[in-house]
């Protein structure tokens, strides 16, 4: 079933769930202040083993029908998406106007970087 899902897409679909993992390691913790600095980094390293496991096969899979710094756009791309909707839903923190401007700048960025 895999097999039957584009390259391209399913380089894209691996880099989604890899953020996921990713954003959860590197911010998840902030919502527990009071757990000790030792353990919010053991658990924060094996969320990220997980991410490992899908950004790792994601590049290397991508990398042919994308260029490195296409790969990169589309990862930050999906970082940030990632994480405004991390931040909003997970942390409750508020959606500002200037989140949103600079997200466009991002996209006015991918834009040129895939321009032919």
């Amino acid at each position: 079933m895999l097999n039957a899902i584009p390259t391209p897409l399913m380089t894209i679909l691996l880099l989604v769930g890899s953020n996921i993992f990713m954003t959860f390691a590197w911010y998840g913790h902030l919502k527990y202040k009071s757990a000790p600095l030792v353990t919010v980094i053991f658990v924060s390293w094996l969320i990220a083993f997980f991410e490992y496991c899908l950004q790792v096969p994601a590049n290397r899979m991508g990398y042919g029908h994308f260029n490195a710094a296409q790969l990169k756009t589309i990862q930050e791309i999906i970082t940030l998406t990632v994480f405004v909707g991390f931040s909003f839903f997970y942390l409750n923190e508020p959606l500002k106007w200037n989140t949103l401007v600079g997200f466009g700048l991002m996209v006015a960025a991918a834009f040129f970087i895939f321009k032919k």
